[in-house]
């Protein structure tokens, strides 16, 4: 349609075709009316669709073409391999930000919250119980030494039946919600 639109010689009918070709691309894409500025994303389409090469009047300047055909800038990622893989690099940077901390009993309570996480971490990918020394230890080792774990920390125990999952991944008992029938009739029985 647009190329048909870019035919006519009369420039008054042009724009009134052109207006009419952006009506029925809002009712082909009723969705585009909840995204902001979508009147201008039309007209924007549409520059693009005739290869911004049409006279019209409109109500949006046409977009720069360089801006819609350059590459974008490439990022950059961090070249340093991950230590310890069933952690990953968030808690290496906490590790770093905690072992940067002055000794205190905030640093103390730190330790022992990402005690926790690392516990439940390496649970998510190894299924075994885990020791607090293995933690401790792993700890240590992705702070280079900087990290002391305080004398006499021990991480409380998870209960018996927790279950943790990896990021993705649905519940091993096949419900949607990640619960249990026997978890829902306990509700139940609540109510």
């Amino acid at each position: 349609m647009i190329e048909q639109v870019k035919r006519i010689p009369d420039r008054d009918k042009r724009n009134e075709q052109i207006r009419a070709v952006i009506q029925v691309m809002a009712t082909l894409n009723p969705q585009m009316k909840d995204a902001p500025d979508y009147r201008q994303k039309l007209w924007d389409h549409m520059y693009i669709i005739a290869d911004f090469d049409i006279d019209v009047d409109s109500p949006y300047p046409m977009p720069d073409k360089k801006e819609f055909f350059s590459r974008p800038e490439k990022m950059h990622f961090e070249e340093k391999p991950i230590k310890a893989r069933c952690y990953g690099r968030n808690i290496e940077n906490m590790i770093n930000l905690i072992a940067a901390q002055e000794d205190s009993d905030d640093k103390n309570e730190m330790i022992c919250t990402l005690g926790h996480y690392m516990r439940q971490q390496y649970l998510i990918w190894n299924k075994d119980s885990v020791a607090d020394e293995t933690i401790f230890s792993d700890m240590e080792k992705l702070s280079d030494g900087r990290l002391k774990v305080p004398e006499g920390l021990q991480l409380s125990t998870l209960s018996s039946d927790a279950t943790f999952n990896r990021p993705g991944m649905m519940a091993s008992s096949g419900s949607k919600s990640g619960f249990s029938k026997k978890s829902r009739n306990k509700k139940k029985k609540k109510n």
